[in-house]
């Protein structure tokens, strides 16, 4: 296994960084790992906002569901999902553009975690953590009002990164389903109850939690993240954000 697929098989989210300052050459080469992401068209459908103001930070801290390692992470960028800038050239050249639809920004938001991912693993070559930041699609009109969107552009990710201290690098990182479960030939197959039941138990093995009730680990899952206020929220958000990109 060569170095980039250990980096990428060892690589787990880090919530807790030491004060060390990220340097300038670093968070560049970061950002210039980014610039190399696949996009559609090469449109580079994406704006990076490097959140360099610490009020601007705090803010986001709590707006985020109110996790204050935001704040103390070192480099925080978010990855805009953004249409507005092609829109706008086109209007520009008088192409008479139709608006941006929710299929163009789908594809923005794709571009944009692509290149949130590239940041990650090169950050990772260089022993600096990373962890996303869902949250950031939450609570549209702060967010828009914080960062002064305009109508074709969406928060798609935010990625907090830094030296992280010694125990968030010896946390084990948690197991992923087995590839029997995530990959398919050719056609979709839906997991039957007995499937679904294995699938949740070889996973716990793995953690070393064989005797883990399953049925209630994941009643009380889905208790606390999809049907939680923060998920609810973050639809209702995410509505709010689509609605430009919506055909009249």
């Amino acid at each position: 296994m060569n170095d980039v697929l250990k980096q990428i098989k060892n690589r787990k989210s880090m919530r807790m960084f030491e004060n060390k300052p990220i340097t300038d050459e670093l968070k560049k080469e970061i950002l210039n790992a980014a610039f190399e992401a696949p996009t559609a068209g090469c449109m580079m459908l994406y704006t990076i906002l490097d959140i360099t103001d610490e009020i601007l930070k705090e803010k986001l801290a709590v707006t985020c569901d109110n996790q204050p390692f935001i704040a103390k992470a070192p480099l925080v960028l978010i990855f805009l999902a953004d249409y507005q800038r092609w829109y706008d050239a086109f209007s520009f050249e008088d192409c008479n553009p139709r608006e941006p639809g929710e299929g163009d920004a789908l594809l923005a938001c794709a571009d944009a975690i692509i290149a949130a991912q590239n940041t990650v693993v090169a950050a990772e070559s260089f022993g600096i953590g990373s962890c996303y930041i869902g949250d950031i699609i939450e609570n549209c009109e702060t967010v828009r009002a914080l960062l002064e969107l305009p109508d074709y552009v969406l928060p798609a990710a935010m990625v907090v990164y830094g030296y992280p201290v010694e125990a968030q690098k010896n946390r084990k990182k948690p197991a992923r389903f087995e590839k029997e479960y995530v990959v398919l030939e050719n056609k979709y197959h839906r997991v039957t109850k007995d499937e679904h039941l294995a699938m949740h138990h070889t996973r716990n093995e793995k953690m070393g939690l064989a005797n883990k009730d399953i049925n209630a680990d994941i009643k009380a899952f889905c208790k606390r993240k999809y049907m939680s206020d923060f998920a609810l929220e973050m639809n209702r958000s995410a509505s709010e954000y689509l609605k430009k990109f919506r055909s009249e």
